[in-house]
């Protein structure tokens, strides 16, 4: 068993790390759009959030020898349901020919006002 911390305020206070594997099997936490700095990255931009959240469960996968072509659930949380078809694009995009199983819901709010969308995903490393 591995686990991959960033080593943000916020993992220390709520004691967690940004993904762990347990065997095969790699779990991202719920992952936002922010910079090394804790600041939003993309605010207004749907498109600009999600992939930068990718962009952060991915240098996680790469942590464990995986990357998005092993991932095989995504659970994607929205604070604006009217933005749903920026984010699908860009999902259909970065997960073409993949096809992960993927949950979609909206949420009230997330952690800061700024951030539209908060990732999560499950990997499945072949060994």
């Amino acid at each position: 068993m591995g686990k991959y911390s960033t080593g943000t305020k916020w993992e220390t206070l709520a004691s967690y790390c940004r993904a762990r594997k347990v065997g095969p099997h790699i779990y991202t936490a719920g992952t936002t759009s922010v910079d090394d700095d804790g600041n939003v990255v993309g605010v207004g931009d749907m498109a600009a959030q999600f992939n930068k959240c990718l962009d952060r469960i991915e240098k996680a996968l790469q942590h464990f020898g995986a990357s998005l072509n092993d991932v095989v659930r995504t659970r994607v949380y929205l604070t604006r349901m009217e933005l749903f078809e920026d984010y699908a694009k860009e999902h259909g995009r970065r997960f073409k020919g993949i096809e992960p199983v993927n949950t979609m819901v909206e949420v009230s709010a997330l952690v800061h006002p700024d951030m539209l969308i908060e990732v999560e995903v499950d990997a499945y490393l072949k060994q």
